[in-house]
């Protein structure tokens, strides 16, 4: 916008999609009688619509926009997610649980960890695990919605039924949509910012303030704007994928299996009518065909549908915010799904961007404050995906022995030190994974404390026996009152026939 005194009401989503909708939704919901809001999309043109996993923070988003639950994970063929199980990523043959809950019970002082530490040099034989509900709930099969929010939870969902269920919630709250493919991005002369987008149709699409939701091609802000990109594929080396869906075998679990192989990982995400099923792997040290043949070998279930073959960088945008446009989605940045954040990163660039809505002229201080927080958002998820591949104790394969001798960040070096040493984790500026997902971790990829605050050591032995006791015997005590994971479902919001995405 080039005059200050501008009232800023024009308001263009380029793309569709799962970013596209979730931005529309949110938008028109919430600002929707003071901005004038269109989205463009193609129906030629496909999405990448494979981001079936999700993480709690997406329950708040749809409380935020009044989504009734059980309606969503209807449309949706959605079920229940209490955190993720990693196959063979210490070494083969291991396995962890990575849960959204709380593990025991924290002191102000020091987390639950350094309690059980102690108790395990005392010789308290029960793992970590056992003190965490949703861990063992899921592992169980069990689900329930409990009272307080005392269960932590995401969905694992369709996520082209997602787009279509807030594409009618938008239109509904007045987003006008535009089919049409964009052919060409109009600059201001004088002042660099985008004036209007150009369709193929001939139609020219006027705005105050453009969202790019357009994926990788990112036509706003890449090609037109020419905002630069890093690169973080040194640190996440992996760079393909391929998904397919199959029929369930048996009753949907309510967690994401993430598999480890020679050369990346393989997912297996349970919906109500179908299983997502996909390979992550580095091309350098796996062709196509033969991550191919893995997956196909690797699956549950007949195959429902063609393989979705799928490249990408990890990396992010160095600019999300450039003058009068805005990237969402994959077109600021991608990170591989390995702990389902992209829908996560999505949402949280929705909620920011609609709390530093300009009401006239954009302000550079919040063009800046909205780069710095996106930028730290992607820094510390970054972290926390290498910690995956460099914690190991696998040199069973050329990608294994790679990960595990690379260089990582100083910020994620200082993070595994520090816990190393003292069984400590400090997290920074709102960081997304609590210290409970730090722990769970760490020491699922073989990084144990060598010591413990010594606020544990202020209990007695008996007291420290009954703690530990209680603590564990509350979350088995409570899980058995919980129903079967799909039987819940089915009851809640169980929907009435299979449908597609």
């Amino acid at each position: 916008m080039t005059n200050p005194d501008q009232r800023l009401r024009r308001v263009v989503i380029a793309g569709g999609g799962t970013a596209g909708w979730m931005a529309a939704a949110a938008i028109a919901r919430t600002l929707g009688r003071t901005v004038d809001l269109t989205l463009i999309e193609s129906e030629a043109i496909g999405t990448i619509g494979v981001g079936e996993s999700t993480i709690p923070p997406l329950v708040n988003y749809n409380r935020l926009l009044g989504i009734n639950e059980a309606e969503f994970m209807r449309a949706t063929q959605a079920t229940f997610k209490l955190g993720i199980l990693f196959d063979d990523w210490k070494e083969p043959g291991s396995r962890y649980f990575h849960s959204f809950g709380l593990t025991g019970k924290d002191h102000w002082s020091a987390g639950f960890q350094h309690f059980w530490l102690y108790g395990r040099s005392k010789g308290h034989d029960p793992s970590y695990d056992e003190y965490c509900l949703e861990l063992i709930a899921a592992l169980k099969g069990r689900f329930a919605h409990l009272p307080e929010d005392r269960m932590n939870y995401a969905y694992q969902l369709d996520s082209g039924l997602y787009a279509k269920f807030l594409r009618k919630m938008a239109e509904g709250d007045g987003a006008a949509r535009i089919e049409g493919r964009i052919a060409r991005v109009e600059l201001d002369g004088e002042s660099g910012d985008i004036a209007a987008l150009h369709l193929d149709s001939g139609q020219r699409v006027e705005g105050d303030l453009f969202i790019d939701c357009t994926g990788f091609r990112a036509l706003l802000i890449g090609d037109a704007l020419h905002v630069g990109h890093d690169d973080w594929t040194h640190w996440l080396p992996c760079d393909s994928a391929i998904a397919l869906q199959t029929e369930s075998v048996g009753p949907a679990v309510p967690y994401t299996r993430a598999m480890a192989h020679d050369a990346g990982w393989q997912w297996r995400i349970p919906l109500q009518h179908r299983v997502g099923n996909g390979i992550v792997y580095c091309s350098r040290y796996l062709d196509r065909d033969a991550a191919l043949d893995r997956l196909v070998g690797n699956v549950e279930g007949e195959i429902l549908t063609e393989p979705n073959f799928l490249r990408f960088g990890a990396g992010a945008r160095r600019k999300q915010w450039h003058r009068n446009c805005v990237a969402i989605g994959l077109s600021g940045g991608f990170m591989e799904p390995l702990e389902s954040t992209s829908i996560h990163l999505i949402q949280r660039a929705v909620l920011r961007l609609i709390r530093m809505m300009p009401l006239t002229g954009i302000s550079e201080h919040d063009i800046a404050e909205f780069n710095d927080q996106q930028h730290n958002d992607m820094l510390q998820i970054r972290d926390f995906l290498v910690l995956h591949y460099k914690a190991t104790d696998r040199r069973d394969s050329a990608f294994w022995r790679q990960c595990a001798s690379m260089e990582i960040p100083d910020s994620l070096a200082h993070k595994i030190e520090l816990f190393r040493e003292t069984g400590r984790v400090f997290r920074r500026n709102d960081e997304l994974f609590a210290e409970n997902s730090w722990v769970q971790v760490m020491m699922g990829q073989g990084i144990m404390p060598r010591s413990w605050h010594p606020i544990a050591e202020k209990l007695r032995d008996d007291e420290l026996a009954r703690l530990l006791t209680m603590l564990r015997d509350e979350v088995t005590r409570t899980v058995s009152t919980l129903p079967e994971h799909a039987a819940y479902v089915a009851r809640y919001c169980g929907a009435a026939r299979p449908a597609s995405g």
